[in-house]
């Protein structure tokens, strides 16, 4: 193995911890667990739990923190180190703010802003909801009130704040208050979140003048909200499309091709009024 056997039973024991780890991941990773501790050969037990957790990861349908170890266990070329978040939590430099939006499945709202000269970090989380420390399964269950968003920190230098919004009109649909394209719940709803009576002057204006624009022939829907707790996402939703970039692209495409169908429309409907 190429992980040290101290650092996956590490591993082990805080995934037997996780409070997002399900009940079936966790008998398996118990069972394997107990199997060590009792004298069992180590890489045998390890080989056993990574042909269990095989078939859900084939789906990719382990819980984030699981598929994570699952990638470790394999030596795959996904496997990364965790992601940097001390960023998140330092005090902005004068040359830095942030802003948070909310478009759907935060796995496509990541590469859209962080490939721009100027965005420092561009961090995955939740935010909006009414409990603390919340995991992917229970924002996804509906448990929490939470939507994915993305917590963009920018130098002023470059960007201003009304530059962004401008740049996630761009990336969302404005006038589904239920979801984005294929994602569908309240987790997934179009919000900007404002930190200051600055933002949320700007968004607010921002919004009016798309919809006096004309572009859209249904009313903008996305949300002006408060700015509360924003929890950064487990590692594995950290630069998704980095990590998984044939799945990525395939999102971002069929992401692209609703967009630009739209688009279309609203032109040709700028055409006939003419």
């Amino acid at each position: 193995m190429k992980t040290n056997q101290t650092e996956l039973m590490e591993d082990l024991y805080n995934l037997l911890l996780n409070p997002a780890t399900r009940d079936w991941e966790r008998s398996q990773i118990r069972t394997a667990k107990i199997g060590i501790d009792s004298g069992a050969n180590f890489d045998d037990q390890i080989a056993n739990l990574e042909a269990i957790l095989r078939p859900l990861a084939l789906r990719n349908n382990l819980t984030p923190d699981v598929t994570d170890f699952y990638l470790k266990i394999t030596n795959s070329a996904l496997a990364g180190s965790s992601f940097d978040l001390s960023v998140h939590y330092q005090k902005d430099p004068p040359n830095q703010a942030r802003a948070i939006f909310a478009g759907g499945c935060f796995w496509c709202m990541v590469e859209p802003f962080e490939t721009k000269p100027g965005i420092i970090s561009v961090i995955s989380g939740y935010t909006g909801g009414h409990m603390d420390n919340p995991t992917y399964e229970q924002v996804v269950g509906g448990y929490t009130g939470h939507v994915e968003a993305v917590e963009i920190i920018f130098d002023t230098h470059v960007w201003s704040y009304k530059e962004l919004v401008e740049l996630y009109w761009q990336l969302t649909d404005p006038t589904d208050a239920f979801g984005q394209m294929a994602d569908r719940g309240s987790n997934y709803r179009p919000v900007i979140f404002v930190a200051n009576e600055e933002q949320r002057l700007i968004a607010e204006q921002s919004k009016l003048d798309l919809a006096i624009s004309g572009k859209y022939k249904h009313p903008i829907m996305t949300a002006i909200e408060p700015a509360t707790t924003f929890w950064p996402a487990e590692n594995f939703h950290q630069q998704f499309y980095q990590k998984n970039p044939r799945r990525y692209k395939k999102l971002k495409r069929s992401r692209q091709q609703f967009l630009a169908f739209q688009r279309m429309q609203m032109k040709l409907r700028h055409g006939w009024r003419r």
